[in-house]
């Protein structure tokens, strides 16, 4: 199944105001395990080889163009995945109503719209109140993974993060990690890293505060 779809899509638009009803987790997870969510998973694939190499975790990857949703579950159902779904929204304003206290173990943002126009920039993904979320669906011990290949994209969402007294930055002193710490990398990565060209990494724990 293959899908043509715009690139860029306004989160700040109208139609993009509604939040995703929450799902029935039960019917949708065969086991409930322990939760990663990736936010702006694109095409998911990073997340349909997690999935598979990881059963001992549920996986729900949650993007803002539908078309991608619908391709993403249909390479899912043709794996027979019962521990990954994905779903079309807008995290910025589901997430509050999505995902329940202390719900999640980890999270990733992976090269997300960097929006460079500055009058576009209150469109990135990763704002104050994305973060106040995070903090209070992510368990005590819980990581947030994020990386760019724009630097300053990157600066933005580590720093944050790392001002939110949830997070604790790891490991501390250290500007970017020098290799990713999950198993998987994006297709974005791989392309960039091919392309001998830098990608920004910052790996932070949810306190136990």
């Amino acid at each position: 199944m293959v899908v043509r779809v715009r690139q860029h899509v306004n989160p700040l638009s109208k139609k993009f105001q509604t939040a995703t009803p929450t799902p029935d987790w039960q019917a949708i997870y065969e086991v409930q395990q322990p939760l990663h969510l990736d936010i702006g998973c694109a095409k998911g694939q990073f997340l349909l080889e997690m999935a598979q190499i990881r059963p001992d975790w549920n996986f729900l990857g949650v993007e803002i163009r539908q078309p991608l949703v619908e391709q993403a579950n249909w390479h899912r159902d043709r794996l027979g995945l019962r521990n990954l779904h994905y779903l079309f929204g807008n995290i910025n304003v589901s997430l509050p109503v999505l995902l329940s206290h202390h719900s999640v173990q980890g999270v990733t943002i992976q090269f997300p719209d960097p929006w460079f126009k500055r009058r576009q920039q209150k469109r990135r993904v990763v704002q104050p109140q994305l973060v106040d979320e995070l903090s209070r669906c992510l368990q005590p011990g819980g990581f947030v993974f994020i990386q760019s290949d724009v630097k300053e994209v990157a600066i933005e969402m580590r720093d944050r993060i790392a001002t939110h007294a949830a997070f604790i930055l790891a490991p501390s002193g250290q500007d970017w990690l020098t290799h990713n710490p999950l198993p998987i990398a994006t297709e974005r990565e791989r392309q960039t890293l091919e392309q001998g060209l830098p990608v920004y990494r910052s790996l932070f724990e949810r306190a136990d505060i």
